[in-house]
């Protein structure tokens, strides 16, 4: 297992992973088994892998993707974990499992769903889904991934499963706003069913030609993951600290997080490049207004009038 290298107390991050089958930064107090080893290496650990399985804040994947092109088998094939999405060359959106696909030029799944980190760890009982439009690669996978406390549903449709995990993110800062706010779960709902709306808007405007299926939103991926991401994990508790304190985002998560990153601001950012030169920000109320108070361009304060202003409600 490639692990980016850190010094924690004076230690290599690799060393302490190994020598005590503990990640004590980023899962702290959970075994890991013995036969995952961290390698800083990352080419080291490409080089013979027959799946590659890509987790890591999407900001660094085009990075690390040309690291290891060289070294990455023909036969071999990705899925992907990330839950974000990047910026094309025209303000457009692409998949992360696009950009994977034409870097190393091999297959990519999608794995998504309501599966926090800590809550997996446990190995307490939860579902994912896999967006794969290969059957044996998708048989694959699920025999690789699922458990008797982790189960797999195996779908054909790459494209939302990923944008569904993509794009919850930046709605469960909202519900962190309206939590940080001191609004109840009533408000917490509409945000949910009105996030939940753009999410399908989102993904039928912009996407459509890649032919979304509706099923894939009652998936583990789509609604499910949906709730889970407002009342649990790194975005929602952004959410939170941003209606709460004065601070920039980068400070929050520097003091919050412990080093980790929330992608719903950075997707954010992302769809809001987006959206806006297409003069589409009025549609899209809840993404635009996430951007606005990560930035601190918008105050929290106000964000109750983004949901009752909504194009849903007109």
């Amino acid at each position: 297992m490639w692990v980016f290298e850190e010094l924690i107390n004076g230690r290599k991050l690799t060393e302490i992973i190994n020598t005590s089958n503990e990640n004590v930064k980023y899962l702290p107090n959970v075994k890991l088994p013995e036969n995952v080893i961290a390698d800083p290496d990352v080419k080291s650990v490409a080089r013979d892998a027959d799946v590659l399985v890509i987790v890591m804040p999407h900001q660094f994947l085009n990075r690390t993707l040309a690291d290891i092109k060289t070294v990455v088998k023909p036969t071999s094939y990705a899925v992907s974990l990330m839950k974000g999405l990047a910026l094309s060359d025209d303000h457009g959106i692409r998949l992360l499992t696009d950009c994977i696909r034409e870097i190393l030029n091999i297959p990519c799944a999608v794995l998504m769903g309501a599966n926090l980190a800590t809550e997996v760890s446990q190995e307490n009982y939860c579902e994912a889904t896999i967006g794969i439009d290969d059957p044996k690669m998708g048989s694959e996978l699920k025999k690789l991934f699922q458990t008797d406390y982790f189960r797999i549903v195996v779908i054909k449709d790459e494209v939302a499963t990923e944008l569904c995990g993509a794009l919850k993110n930046i709605v469960a800062v909202a519900a962190g706003v309206i939590e940080g706010l001191g609004y109840g779960d009533n408000t917490k709902a509409a945000v949910i069913r009105l996030g939940f709306m753009e999410m399908k808007s989102f993904i039928y405007q912009f996407f459509a030609d890649r032919h979304p299926q509706e099923g894939t939103f009652l998936e583990s991926c789509g609604v499910a993951d949906l709730i889970t991401t407002c009342y649990g994990g790194r975005n929602k508790q952004m959410g939170i600290a941003l209606a709460t304190t004065n601070e920039p985002l980068a400070q929050l998560e520097k003091e919050r997080l412990n080093g980790q990153s929330a992608q719903g601001p950075l997707t954010a950012a992302e769809v809001y490049a987006m959206l806006e030169p297409k003069g589409l920000l009025e549609k899209y109320p809840i993404f635009t207004t996430v951007h606005k108070v990560c930035t601190r361009q918008f105050d929290p304060k106000n964000f109750i009038s983004c949901l009752a202003n909504h194009p849903e409600h007109r």
